[in-house]
């Protein structure tokens, strides 16, 4: 996989002999250094500072198990700490420029963890690869980020366009009968890529798409678009963007009356503050997720399919996450993604005994592990491909993973409860 990203003519004749020495783990020793910084500019205030704060947890808590449990990255015969240098990027995305490149010339990372969303990684990748500064995405989803032809990015979060199939696989399971399906996403890079896969997916698998349509960024608003959408009569409702238009889509759906037999926000749903926001309105609703407590990847488990493991367990990070953030709050998969790209950098690391941004970088491809978030294993241009979604629903107040069925803590409610029922406290409880 690796010979393609040489062949390509990326790098000069001298720097492709490192890399094809870091890709068979014959790198030569260099002197280890004291520290490996992880630089990260995310977004702690603004639209995503929701998801901002689950990564930031998520990091913190798998640097504390590799200098601690782990002991630290083996480079050289020694074991050396991890640091974590973060700004606040305020979710602007001329602000994560000048961040990563006061993270590269002052604060001389090695390694820069991309922000939550695709729009944001996207609009520091040119900034990364004009250092030659490895990359690391644990948040862009979108498909096309890995479409540029850019070197040094590598995606620990699954592509864009593979969200909602899931979603769809498992409604034309359990409702065979179920045809008429409106597709309505927030105008952005990200929700545009997850609403091309759906709509290629619904097709393939027989539905009729009612209704198909975006919003604006940063909406206050959605009565205009649910109310065309009511009149178009669908059974099933896919969408959202992020966390704010996610809680005004469901609130606002419950404010038109718009009942259907399910609803699945991408996103924002699986936040633990969406249900916190919306209470009962949101039981019922569904979302896709990269992660989800109760899912069952273990030693034991990648064992049976030939990976190695890394890492805590899901119940060891759930406490290292909540000791991170000081807060009693089980982290959602933003969290998990973050974390797991810790444990893939010090595997590659480990693999050329460096922390060279490009030797690493090709590292990064030929890796292949588990750890509790899931499998890793990227192509050719870094785009994730080893990882698979769960789907998650609210039933009275927890997250439950109603699919694919051998992942599944607990059975899918559907139809969900009516708006009206809801607001009298009806919850999406199973019997």
């Amino acid at each position: 996989m690796k010979a393609r990203w040489v062949i390509l003519g990326l790098m000069s004749f001298s720097a492709a002999l490192v890399f094809v020495f870091a890709s068979t783990g014959t790198l030569l020793a260099q002197k280890a250094p004291d520290k490996i910084v992880i630089g990260h500019p995310e977004g702690m205030s603004g639209t995503f500072a929701k998801a901002g704060e689950q990564a930031i947890g998520g990091v913190k808590a798998c640097i504390k198990w590799v200098n601690g449990v782990y002991g630290g990255v083996k480079i050289g015969g020694k074991k050396i700490p991890l640091e974590y240098k973060f700004y606040d990027c305020e979710s602007k995305k001329e602000v994560v420029t000048s961040l990563i490149e006061r993270l590269i010339t002052v604060d001389k990372v090695d390694v820069v963890f991309a922000p939550y969303s695709s729009g944001l990684t996207l609009s520091g990748t040119p900034v990364a690869e004009k250092y030659k500064m490895l990359y690391m995405d644990h948040g862009g989803a979108s498909d096309r980020i890995f479409q540029q032809g850019y070197r040094y990015i590598v995606q620990t979060i699954g592509p864009g366009t593979r969200y909602h199939m899931g979603t769809l696989d498992m409604i034309r399971k359990i409702d065979p009968a179920a045809k008429r399906v409106a597709l309505v996403y927030e105008d952005d890079e990200f929700s545009r890529m997850v609403q091309k896969g759906a709509e290629g997916h619904a097709k393939k698998l027989g539905f009729e798409i009612v209704f198909n349509r975006t919003y604006p960024g940063k909406v206050t608003d959605l009565t205009p678009v649910l109310s065309d959408m009511k009149a178009a009569k669908p059974e099933v409702v896919i969408g959202g963007g992020h966390y704010e238009d996610g809680q005004l889509f469901c609130r606002q759906m419950g404010d038109l009356d718009i009942d259907v037999k399910g609803l699945s926000l991408v996103a924002s749903a699986t936040l633990p503050a969406f249900h916190n926001a919306l209470k009962t309105l949101a039981e019922g609703v569904m979302g896709p997720s990269h992660w989800e407590y109760g899912v069952t990847y273990s030693v034991e488990g990648a064992k049976k399919v030939n990976l190695r493991w890394i890492g805590p367990s899901q119940d060891e990070f759930v406490k290292l996450f909540k000791e991170a953030l000081g807060k009693d709050v089980i982290p959602d998969y933003h969290a998990a993604e973050a974390g797991a790209q810790v444990l893939a950098y010090v595997l590659a690391v480990e693999k050329v005994n460096a922390v060279d941004p490009t030797a690493v970088r090709a590292a990064l491809g030929e890796l292949r592990f588990m750890s509790f978030y899931g499998a890793w294993d990227v192509d050719d241009t870094g785009l994730q491909v080893g990882h698979t979604m769960v789907d998650m629903q609210w039933q009275g107040g927890k997250r439950v993973i109603i699919w694919p069925p051998e992942a599944a803590t607990g059975k899918l409610y559907y139809p969900m409860p009516t708006f009206a029922d809801k607001a009298k406290g009806k919850v999406a409880v199973p019997k």
